[in-house]
């Protein structure tokens, strides 16, 4: 990443985005610089298909596009070059009414590549095929890298050796693992490629929700993926070792298309053995020093793998202050932090932590999120007081050293589930630090645990991980379940509430 991002936006383009879009067209583009469209015609696509045009902004900055036409399978299917498929550069062969999501203009500027921005522009074209009931997207990918090869051999060769890896292709090889498959080869498809020498892949992925009769299409997430990681307490060199080993987790998580990643409470301790030879106090203050690092680092994260990453815990100084605080970063780029707010006696007495004093739900692009740190959910009233907000999934970030301390913050998570009616997702760390004072050895079992009704698991319990072995666990969650049971359950415990009676409420806002 060349500087601090604060803010990664997607959304569709506007005219007045021209001026940005033209530079960021050129320096993408510096082999065919003259190449560039026009505001003419940009406003013309605005005018006919305005929701196939697509946008990423870096801190207001337009840094890539997608551009797009919704065209006849027919013409698809024809043999057709990139002047013919636009209908000689006027966008004429445009047709809501047909069927195939057609490509004709994706890039991101150089300074921004490296941090998967243009799989979200995949991603996003993907959901508006999905969300218009079209049948396709299909686009001609060049194959710039092809000059380098095209005396040795033809383009069908080359093709085959970068799908089996052979050989890597700049947008060849990044097409095919964003799911799309080759049709044929197109010859002489953008005149003036010279690094593609004029040849074109056209690439295919298929809508498999399609339908003939299309029925009404609900626009908004419901299934979330969680990635929770249940990380192995070990001895680490330095910092750089604590990002590489989070990097390879969130890598593999955000593979499986997970929206958020959630790590345990104080996973970073490892790297307070630096300091084992200072008293407890004082090694955790130096511990502190890492927090801000390491928010900065895993915000990146979060950017370039597209994933809501909920960074378990770690120690904080504030006004002379010690904390447990981590940190939601979300990937548009934005971080929020979050405190623990009791403090168990244990933390107090061996370190001198104070417990924060604010608490709330976050919104995220999968909805309304709460996140207590591990002593937190066995307070019953935080947990309802965020329900209250509208909260469907909670996450706890847990650290314990015993069965006995597990099995609190487990029942306790299972109750918080069944009596506000959303999901609860736990993950914590295994493993032992022998040259960690007061941080020897740990005990976990990640799990998922759910509302006791009809539509989830008898037990509660969507999935849990093997006990204290490295692992992550993926899992999927349905907010139409939540509800459905908000308003058809068995019971119905917050609906059910003698608000006559009692309430509960924050003291403070």
């Amino acid at each position: 990443m060349q500087a601090k991002i604060n803010k990664v936006e997607l959304r569709n383009l506007e005219i007045e985005d021209y001026k940005q879009l033209k530079k960021s067209m050129i320096e993408s583009y510096p082999e065919m610089a003259d190449s560039y469209w026009g505001s003419d015609d940009i406003e013309r696509l605005l005018s006919i298909f305005p929701e196939g045009q697509l946008v990423i902004l870096v801190d207001g900055k337009v840094v890539g596009s997608a551009l797009s036409l919704i065209v006849d399978e027919k013409l698809v299917e024809k043999r057709h070059n990139y002047q013919q498929i636009s209908g000689d550069y006027t966008f004429s062969t445009h047709n809501p009414n047909a069927e195939i999501l057609y490509g004709i203009d994706v890039f991101i500027h150089p300074n921004y590549r490296g941090l998967r921005l243009g799989r979200r522009l995949y991603d996003a074209r993907k959901e508006l095929c999905e969300q218009l009931n079209l049948k396709a997207i299909v686009f001609a990918g060049r194959i710039p890298s092809y000059r380098e090869h095209a005396k040795k051999m033809t383009p069908k060769n080359y093709i085959e050796k970068v799908r089996t890896k052979e050989l890597y292709d700049p947008v060849l090889s990044f097409q095919l693992s964003n799911d799309f498959h080759v049709l044929r080869v197109i010859k002489n498809y953008l005149e003036g490629d010279e690094e593609s020498k004029e040849f074109a892949v056209l690439l295919e992925w298929n809508n498999i929700y399609y339908e003939d009769s299309p029925k009404l299409i609900n626009l908004k997430k419901n299934i979330i993926r969680l990635g929770l990681i249940q990380w192995q307490m070990r001895p680490l060199n330095n910092v750089e070792a604590l990002f590489e080993q989070a990097e390879f987790f969130i890598d593999a998580v955000s593979g499986y298309g997970s929206d958020f990643a959630l790590f345990p409470e104080l996973f970073i301790a490892p790297l307070m053995a630096d300091y084992n030879h200072l008293s407890e106090a004082e090694a955790i203050r130096e511990l502190a020093r890492h927090s801000d690092p390491i928010r900065k680092r895993f915000q990146e994260f979060a950017i370039s793998y597209n994933i809501n990453i909920i960074t378990g815990s770690m120690p904080y100084m504030e006004g002379g202050n010690l904390y447990n605080v981590g940190f939601l970063c979300k990937r548009d780029g934005t971080s929020e932090m979050y405190t623990k707010i009791h403090i168990t006696p244990n933390e107090v007495i061996h370190w001198g932590m104070k417990g924060g004093s604010q608490f709330k739900t976050f919104d995220t692009d999968c909805g309304k999120i709460g996140i207590l740190i591990c002593y937190d959910v066995e307070f019953p009233e935080l947990s309802r007081l965020l329900a209250d907000e509208g909260m469907n999934i909670l996450f706890v970030p847990f650290l314990t050293d015993t069965q006995n301390g597990y099995t609190r913050v487990k029942h306790c998570s299972q109750a918080r589930a069944i009596e506000n009616e959303c999901y609860v997702a736990i993950a914590g760390c295994v493993g032992n630090l022998p040259k960690v004072n007061n941080m020897d050895i740990q005990y976990a079992q990640s799990s998922v645990f759910t509302p006791s009704d009809f539509a989830f698991p008898s037990n509660g319990i969507k999935a849990e991980a093997t006990p204290n072995t490295e692992m992550t666990l993926i899992v999927d969650v349905d907010l139409n379940l939540l509800k459905e049971l908000h308003e058809h359950g068995s019971v119905k415990t917050l609906k059910d509430r003698r608000s006559d009676l009692y309430e509960i409420k924050k003291l403070n806002s």
